[in-house]
C-alpha cells in the first residue's frame, strides 16, 4: 500500500516569522505586524489546504500571533508578538501538567486514538511528557529573554531552526535516558 504523501508542512509555520523579520527590517513596525498577522492566516489556510484540517497548536499558534500582533498594534511595540513562542510553550506545558494532574497521558491517549499498542511501558510515556513539560517551559523562559533582549533576526532563529536543533538535541538524549530506564527495569 502507497503511504500517503509526507510533506514538510510544519515549514509552514515560520511563514509569520519571517515575514515579520523582514518587515521590520526594511519597513515600519505597523507593516510588520499587519504582515506577520495575515500571514498567520495565510498559513492556517495552507495548512487546511495541504493537509485537509488544522491541527490544534497551529490554531493556537495562529490566535496567538494574531491577537499578540493586534496587542503590540495598538501598544506600538513588536515584544507583544514576539512572545508568541513563550506563550505557545507555557500554553502546551500547562496542557501537559493539566494531564498528568488527572492521571492522563497524551501521548498514551494519541497512540489509542491510532489504534496501536504503544511500544514501551505507560510510565516511560509519563516521564517523557513530563520531561518534555520541563523542557517547553524552559525554552517558553529562554523565548521570553530572546524577545526582550535580542535582535528580531535572533529571535527569528531560536523561533524557527533553533528550537528544532534544541528539541532534536534534547530527544537525542532523552532516548538515551529511556534505553537506560528500560535496560534497568529489565534487570
Amino acid at each position: 500500500m502507497k503511504q500517503p504523501d509526507q510533506k514538510p508542512y510544519f515549514l509552514l509555520s515560520f511563514i509569520p516569522a519571517v515575514a515579520y523579520w523582514y518587515l521590520e527590517t526594511y519597513y515600519s513596525l505597523e507593516i510588520a505586524l499587519v504582515g506577520g498577522i495575515l500571514l498567520g492566516v495565510v498559513e492556517m489556510l495552507l495548512e487546511k489546504k495541504f493537509t485537509g484540517h488544522v491541527h490544534t497548536l497551529s490554531k493556537l499558534n495562529v490566535s496567538l500571533v494574531i491577537v499578540l500582533g493586534l496587542v503590540s498594534l495598538v501598544a506600538k511595540e513588536g515584544l507583544w508578538f514576539k512572545l508568541q513562542p513563550t506563550l505557545t510553550g507555557l500554553s502546551v506545558a500547562s496542557f501537559l501538567v493539566f494531564k498528568k494532574l488527572r492521571g492522563q497521558s497524551l501521548m498514551l491517549e494519541m497512540l489509542k486514538d491510532m489504534h496501536q499498542t504503544p511500544p514501551m511501558p505507560a510510565v516511560v510515556y509519563r516521564t517523557l511528557e513530563w520531561h518534555i513539560c520541563l523542557f517547553l517551559l524552559g525554552f517558553a523562559a529562554f523565548m521570553a529573554k530572546v524577545a526582550l533582549v535580542d535582535t528580531t533576526a535572533t529571535w527569528l532563529f531560536w523561533k524557527t531552526g533553533g528550537f528544532y536543533i534544541v528539541f532534536g538535541c534534547f530527544m537525542v538524549a532523552e532516548l538515551g535516558y529511556i534505553q537506560w530506564v528500560l535496560r534497568r527495569q529489565r534487570k
